[in-house]
């Protein structure tokens, strides 16, 4: 099931292929979702509940009409994580180019993943699809990272290996937008519109392997980023079993794994097409 947000918070089942893809309006069965007095959940409410609440949206979705997807504005399929955790340099060879330019490192040290460990980012840099990059440093050096996103379905704490896979709800294409400096890497993450989730949440019976995916990005139509999940230095699975021995994730946490080679900078008016296989792609403007 490929599920969105979008126009005024309204949820959505994305149905069809190719050019004809629909949105078919569920939006009523976010009345089963529990009433929440202050103080709020720990986690993402519809996340935590989806699995007893798929067969409804499904038969809600048979009756809906379909609208293109091309005439709605797409939200963050997720609406409400409350972390953001991330991989650094997750990639063989996106680590020897940060290594090899000075523009991306600015003399900072550049570990790998296993001696560096992850990092958070602000949940306020989150948008959707349909929502445009803001350079808020146009002086800087402003880079595109395409990431494949894992979201969190339950709860995991300290979970192994071969466990952590239980515990994703869902996958969705991400942007890590990077400001490079000297400033540690949840600074420069974490500015408003750094986060690109999108354009959906399929779930995770659609994706049995993770880590046999292709990605590509481009911008302007030139390929920027293109290779396979399956050239991550640590798998999701490693990447859930390492970020929940140091904090708890909740449902609809996000876990963004990390970017391959190719990273570059991006300026005011270019466009960035994003597209991992089994999830499809978004297309963002930077301005």
């Amino acid at each position: 099931m490929r599920l969105c947000r979008f126009d005024d918070n309204r949820l959505g089942v994305v149905r069809g292929a190719a050019k004809a893809l629909t949105v078919h309006d569920v939006t009523t069965i976010l009345d089963a979702l529990p009433s929440w007095r202050y103080p709020l959940p720990d986690h993402d409410p519809l996340i935590a509940a989806l699995p007893g609440l798929r067969d409804r949206i499904e038969a809600l979705a048979d009756a809906a009409p379909g609208i293109p997807v091309g005439n709605v504005r797409l939200l963050p399929p997720v609406a409400s994580p409350r972390k953001i955790v991330a991989a650094p340099v997750s990639y063989r060879l996106h680590h020897e180019e940060a290594l090899a330019d000075q523009t991306i490192h600015h003399g900072t040290n550049i570990i790998p993943i296993d001696k560096a460990g992850l990092f958070l980012k602000a949940p306020s840099s989150l948008i959707g699809a349909s929502e445009p990059v803001v350079i808020r440093f146009p002086e800087a050096r402003n880079d595109h990272e395409i990431e494949l996103v894992a979201i969190i379905g339950t709860r995991a704490d300290r979970v192994s290996r071969d466990q952590a896979l239980s515990r994703v709800a869902g996958y969705a294409v991400g942007l890590d937008m990077t400001v490079r400096g000297t400033q540690e890497r949840s600074m420069r993450k974490s500015c408003d519109s750094y986060t690109v989730l999108g354009p959906w949440l399929v779930t995770a019976d659609e994706i049995p392997d993770p880590s046999a995916l292709e990605m590509h990005l481009t911008v302007n139509g030139e390929t920027r980023q293109k290779t396979s999940t399956a050239n991550l230095l640590r798998d999701v699975a490693a990447l859930i079993e390492k970020a929940s021995a140091f904090y708890t994730l909740m449902p609809g946490d996000l876990l963004f794994t990390g970017t391959p080679e190719g990273v570059a900078p991006v300026v005011s008016g270019d466009v960035m097409m994003a597209w991992i296989a089994g999830i499809g792609e978004m297309e963002i403007t930077v301005r």
